[in-house]
């Protein structure tokens, strides 16, 4: 169950590693990459950095989905799918984030 409950963080922290990867920003993307490692480590301050890096995640994908819906709103292209994915993967960052307060996550990492 434990597995579960941070495999939303895992497949977060891979999409964000990705865009960073598309920018060509390698020290961010292999930073995301050893945050999943660091994942497997039960300490309470690897919850914590996680937790603070999907928070930070979900802005940048808010601000990106900002920047991509004013270039197409400018263009007169088609945005509103573009909105509402770029959205949702926000919002599953901070799911993914809020999911280390379950009782469970709490426990496996130590935090109080």
């Amino acid at each position: 169950m434990t597995l579960l409950l941070t495999l939303p963080a895992v497949l977060s922290l891979i999409v964000l590693g990705a865009h960073f990867y598309r920018a060509g920003d390698w020290p961010i993307t292999l930073l995301c990459l050893a945050l999943t490692g660091l994942l497997a480590l039960p300490r309470a301050w690897v919850a914590r950095v996680v937790q603070v890096a999907l928070v930070l995640g979900a802005a940048e994908w808010i601000w990106t989905a900002v920047g991509f819906v004013q270039q197409r709103m400018s263009l007169g292209a088609p945005w509103m799918r573009l909105a509402l994915i770029l959205g949702a993967v926000a919002a599953f960052a901070l799911l993914a984030a809020a999911l280390f307060q379950t009782r469970r996550l709490k426990a496996r990492y130590g935090l109080s």
